[in-house]
């Protein structure tokens, strides 16, 4: 699979392009338009009980789009509901990656995705503990809110980041979570920040530049207002 991306970045669309009988898993809803022949199987990928953790705990629907080109190849078009920008991320075997509620669009045939536990970290984060764990070979797209940024930290580096931005990470790097304000709740209110991730390298990190929890209490603020 060949992933093309137009429209970047601040409202993204990724063309998977498919060799003849090559497949495309691809979140429920997520998909725009595809090529003539293309064939679309719609179902709970991994049983029943794979398909309740992708949607009770994931925070991804019940069902997975599985798209087929015919013979002569194909695409197909697919887009995130947030706007902003995409990107296609390598998994290579023995690296995979966490990725974090709703970041996930679709992946090529040779990558797993399944729900994984994040650990207390995403949990108090307020990521909800669970995302998705893509190992395997191949590609996963990835769709966030704003525009992408990507930290490549080599051994020993290390970063904090605000929860609300960070949409995948390589598992093999260690992290903590912590007040923005060390053992100060209270400072941490007044400063206008919650929680972050300290991550240490090497490894790499995608963040989107907007916060989608933060958007939608400023919307209901708004709303109620």
């Amino acid at each position: 699979m060949k992933v093309e991306l137009r429209h970047n970045p601040s409202s993204a669309v990724a063309r998977c392009v498919l060799a003849g009988g090559e497949s495309v898993r691809v979140e429920t809803g997520a998909m725009v338009a595809h090529s003539a022949g293309v064939t679309l199987e719609a179902k709970a990928e991994g049983g029943i009980l794979a398909g309740l953790k992708r949607s009770v705990l994931s925070g991804e629907s019940f069902f997975v789009s599985t798209f087929t080109a015919p013979a002569s190849g194909g695409w197909v078009d697919v887009a995130p509901s947030l706007p902003g920008d995409m990107l296609a991320l390598p998994i290579v075997p023995d690296r995979p990656y966490f990725i974090s509620r709703g970041g996930w669009i679709a992946n090529s045939a040779g990558v797993r995705v399944e729900s994984q536990w994040g650990g207390f970290a995403n949990l108090f984060g307020g990521e909800g503990g669970f995302g998705l764990r893509a190992e395997g070979q191949g590609d996963v797209v990835v769709g966030v809110f704003g525009a992408i940024d990507v930290f490549d930290l080599p051994a020993g580096e290390q970063v904090s980041i605000d929860t609300g931005h960070v949409v995948a990470y390589d598992l093999a790097m260690q992290f903590t979570i912590r007040r923005a304000v060390s053992g100060r709740s209270l400072q941490s209110l007044k400063s206008g920040e919650g929680l972050v991730f300290d991550f240490t390298g090497p490894g790499r990190i995608l963040l989107q530049t907007r916060n989608p929890r933060a958007f939608a209490s400023w919307t209901a603020s708004v709303s109620s207002g």
